[in-house]
């Protein structure tokens, strides 16, 4: 590998579960001794400091968001808005532009890493820099939904247009249902800021790039990040599997004393991520299904829709019931740590790309309960490609899971006489052992760098 170092810029989407992965992979290049300067929201800076393993190489940036009409006062990303708002942050990324020009015309980088921002690619071609999408959505989530093979620009898209694989997609089990089709349909060609539509966005990002980048391993997601090349006849290169290095903290001793009451592998740890809100209803039946389980439980969700808190949003005589049994908690967890402790035997799950690389290098069994966009994609990936985990079963046409769906999932991999949980459980510590094999994620990483290198 060429012993240049390069300088880096990165300016990932304004939501957690984007700008959080792109803080490991930052950390990745740094351990190599490249450069990274890494602009993000003002405010957001103190949430993902304690990340930066190598703060002599990666500077954070902080850009101030302007304020655009429609948004609570200091709204600066995803996490700070319900979802039918994401739009309106994205439009405030956009009006960053000439803060972003000017600070590349100083720093000179040699590389600029981005995801949502459509613009970048023209806008460093003129700075002779070059442009990286890096997707921490997966390759399989872009190639099903927004593959030009579709030709969505010119005919539109409709729910039962994603009811097949566009042409050309490899063979898999990605299977939508009739409500998750309609729902990614409405998703993909919905305004997603500054007039333009999501797939618009995408497709201007991904065709104007120099070169695409995958969290991912060839050996998960090959076939899917080739079709998305050929697709768009671009390089694509994978990072593989970037798992964040373990925190060198402890857990604190709250979580340490509540947990360690248990036997080992017998409580049932579910976190939908820092943006998910149920509905009521569905929450509800969530944990009667985990009560149903007849295990232990930690619960880390935010309160459901119409409630202040979780706990009021509980059904009635819940918490008599669960005294002791049953740990429901509305703020932010260790989830890395806690997916760690010998008393955490499953996880459930709502798909997201930053959660599923944590659990598939845990012990946990996977329960998959995905709700929106690349959740439902990385959930069939999961539970039929690399059967790793069990899927709660929904209703094909208005996606409803009832306590029962989430107790069979769980029981079917609690029962070792089980056969597809059996399945599940062995081929899940198999991707385990392959993903944390001695110089797999080095091995990775060289190659994207030296991929990188005949760039420039």
């Amino acid at each position: 590998m060429a012993d240049t170092s390069f300088h880096i810029a990165m300016y990932p989407w304004f939501a957690l579960g984007h700008i959080t992965p792109y803080v490991h992979m930052a950390n990745k290049l740094a351990e190599r001794g490249h450069k990274i300067s890494f602009f993000l929201p003002a405010k957001t800076q103190h949430k993902v400091e304690a990340f930066n393993l190598h703060p002599h190489l990666i500077t954070f940036i902080p850009i101030i968001v302007p304020h655009v009409e429609g948004l609570p006062l200091g709204a600066e990303t995803t996490n700070d808005v319900p979802f039918p708002l994401h739009p309106l942050i994205m439009t405030a990324m956009d009006l960053t532009q000439p803060d972003i020009e000017a600070y590349l015309r100083q720093l000179k980088p040699h590389f600029a890493f981005y995801d949502f921002t459509c613009w970048l690619p023209a806008l460093t071609r003129r700075l002779g820099i070059k442009s990286v999408v890096y997707c921490i959505i997966s390759s399989a989530t872009l190639g099903y939904l927004l593959s030009p093979a579709r030709q969505t620009l010119e005919k539109g898209m409709i729910g039962s247009d994603l009811l097949e694989p566009p042409q050309g997609f490899p063979s898999s089990s990605i299977k939508l249902r009739a409500h998750e089709a309609q729902a990614l349909a409405a998703v993909t060609t919905m305004d997603y800021g500054s007039g333009l539509s999501f797939v618009e966005r995408q497709l201007m990002s991904l065709s104007d790039c120099d070169i695409i980048g995958f969290k991912t391993c060839r050996e998960i997601e090959g076939p899917y990040g080739e079709y998305i090349g050929s697709q768009f006849g671009k390089p694509v290169i994978f990072a593989g599997p970037v798992v964040p290095n373990p925190p060198k903290i402890a857990l604190e001793k709250q979580w340490e004393k509540l947990l360690s009451k248990f036997q080992p592998k017998t409580v049932i740890f579910c976190a939908f991520g820092s943006e998910c809100v149920l509905k009521k209803d569905r929450f509800q039946e969530l944990v009667l299904g985990l009560e149903l389980t007849g295990l232990a439980f930690l619960v880390a969700l935010k309160p459901p829709m119409g409630a202040e808190t979780i706990e009021s949003a509980l059904p009635e005589g819940f918490q008599e019931r669960l005294k002791g049994r049953g740990i429901l908690y509305g703020g932010w967890v260790p989830q890395q740590l806690i997916l760690r402790h010998p008393s955490v035997g499953y996880f459930v799950t709502h798909c997201g790309s930053g959660s599923l690389a944590e659990a598939m290098v845990s012990d946990c069994q996977l329960v998959l309960l995905p709700h929106v966009g690349d959740q439902i994609i990385s959930a069939r990936l999961m539970a039929g490609d690399l059967k790793i985990g069990v899927e709660v079963e929904k209703g094909d046409e208005d996606g409803v899971f009832t306590k029962y769906d989430v107790c069979k999932a769980v029981r079917t991999l609690m029962d070792h006489a089980n056969e597809l949980g059996n399945e599940v459980r062995t081929n899940h510590a198999q991707w385990k052992e392959f993903l944390l094999k001695p110089g797999l994620e080095n091995s990775y990483m060289d190659d994207f760098v030296m991929q990188l290198h005949a760039l420039v």
